[in-house]
């Protein structure tokens, strides 16, 4: 395990959770994603935290903004990292790309630039692509079947590594007095020819700082866990609980080290959601007003609408917790009685309600609501509610029992709750000794306790050497 938590921001302009957006003082306006950017870099990079993350999504539509509103306008990743470049000088920034619908020389050629202008600090999410409509975004008739995505992901990895290795380390000779610049024999040509990917090279851009930028890869499917065991050095999982984040973590660095990898050398984070406040009762009462701006049909009218999301009806979370609750409004208490009928999965929706805003079943003044059951239900969300100590606890908790390796940080909405963050739990991490008070490493893979990968051609002509060593003696 990591002596210190990895602490990363994923950025989401408008909020991390589904009414963030709505909250009073909230950025809503994508017109000024730049100012909240640079803002967000400027307050991450004082905190010393490891990285600024940014998801991608290659469509958009009305049904996202009842769903994921973030997802319904964002600036494109690499132009991000390309920006925040030029305007922080520690901090570590990885963009997200599509492997189904990017082109390996393109995005090799994009993510070693951005590295050397940013001194080492990029990284690479990829991902295989969840969404239908991107293949219309890219002129196909249907989106790739998930097998073929994921065998195209691994070749496209192992490609844009031999392309990033097109020039050796100490290529560029410089001799001016003799005039030469590059010395020959050590730029190749990568000539990967995979079953979905083909690329010749050699990359027209020097090595990266880092050799290989660090590839991240999300999911817990089977396929992204293989992808993760090969190929990643960076695994983003969601779990939904300690348990299950522990044996996750042991499952994936075990996979590690069956194909001859160091399990040191993959770090598993997860994401979270923090609700911060100085007081854990302001914390509830943020979290409060956000569960109350989550749209939701009162009704049963949008039942069947085409773009409101299914499932957000009191008939619909009688269903989830086994028992029937209505037909009443939202805001109704929830009695003793109706959870003595409660399923096992309602249970667990009510112990996590009561955990996260520290209702009660029967507390006259702060009641658990069907409302509260059924944001918490429909919102997947890996939520946290309290000051900072109790952040910093679950954070400590998780850690030292082996269930992650650090965490890539959401904001619910962007302004206030991202600072809260910074100002609050990060101090008290600090103080604790999990995490860093000032920058040791220069890029991404120092930050993260990643080695730098020797090129792979230069290592085959060290082993070639070696063998020819042997064969003398």
């Amino acid at each position: 395990m990591s002596e210190q938590i990895i602490i990363g921001a994923m950025f989401r302009a408008l909020g991390g959770y589904p009414s963030g957006w709505r909250y009073p003082g909230a950025h809503n306006n994508p017109r000024g994603d730049g100012a909240v950017l640079r803002r967000t870099a400027k307050l991450a990079e004082a905190a010393k935290l490891d990285y600024l993350f940014f998801g991608d999504w290659l469509a958009t539509g009305h049904d996202l903004e009842f769903r994921d509103p973030y997802l319904v306008a964002r600036i494109d990743p690499l132009s991000a990292i390309t920006y925040l470049a030029g305007v922080t000088k520690r901090i570590g920034l990885i963009a997200t790309a599509n492997t189904t619908y990017s082109d390996p020389y393109a995005l090799a050629r994009a993510t070693a630039s951005v590295d050397l202008l940013s001194d080492g600090r990029a990284g690479l999410n990829v991902v295989t692509g969840a969404e239908p409509r991107a293949a219309g975004n890219h002129g196909r008739d249907a989106h790739a079947p998930n097998e073929h995505r994921y065998d195209q992901a691994s070749e496209f990895v192992q490609a844009l590594r031999l392309l990033w290795d097109s020039f050796e380390d100490g290529a560029f000779v410089r001799d001016t007095a003799g005039g030469q610049l590059l010395d020959p024999a050590k730029l190749h040509r990568a000539d990967f020819v995979g079953e979905h990917v083909r690329v010749t090279g050699p990359l027209n851009v020097d090595r990266p700082v880092q050799g290989h930028l660090p590839i991240v890869h999300a999911g817990t499917s089977l396929r992204s866990r293989q992808l993760v065991g090969e190929l990643a050095d960076v695994a983003l999982v969601a779990v939904r609980s300690l348990e299950e984040g522990v044996a996750l973590r042991t499952s994936l660095k075990t996979q590690a080290v069956t194909v001859g990898r160091n399990s040191d050398q993959l770090k598993v984070v997860t994401p979270i959601l923090p609700i911060v406040a100085p007081t854990v009762e302001e914390a509830w009462a943020i979290f409060d007003e956000l569960i109350a701006l989550v749209p939701l049909d009162e009704g049963g009218e949008l039942e069947g609408a085409p773009d409101f999301p299914a499932g957000r009806t009191v008939r619909a979370l009688s269903g989830v917790v086994g028992v029937a609750l209505g037909p009443v409004g939202f805001d109704t208490a929830v009695t003793a009685r109706q959870v003595a009928k409660f399923s096992d999965v309602g249970l667990q929706l009510l112990a996590t309600v009561t955990e996260r805003t520290g209702r009660t079943v029967g507390d006259a003044d702060r009641p658990v609501t069907l409302r509260h059951l059924l944001v918490t239900h429909v919102v997947p969300s890996a939520v946290v509610v309290g000051d900072a100590a109790s952040v910093a606890d679950h954070f400590q908790r998780w850690f030292e029992a082996g269930a992650v390796d650090g965490f890539n940080v959401l904001t619910a909405f962007m302004g206030e709750q991202f600072e809260a963050f910074t100002s609050l739990v990060v101090p008290e991490l600090q103080r604790r000794g999990l995490f860093r008070t000032e920058y040791t490493g220069r890029t991404l893979r120092e930050h993260l306790g990643l080695e730098r990968p020797q090129n792979v051609y230069a290592a085959e002509r060290e082993r070639q050497l070696e063998r020819e060593l042997r064969l003398e003696a």
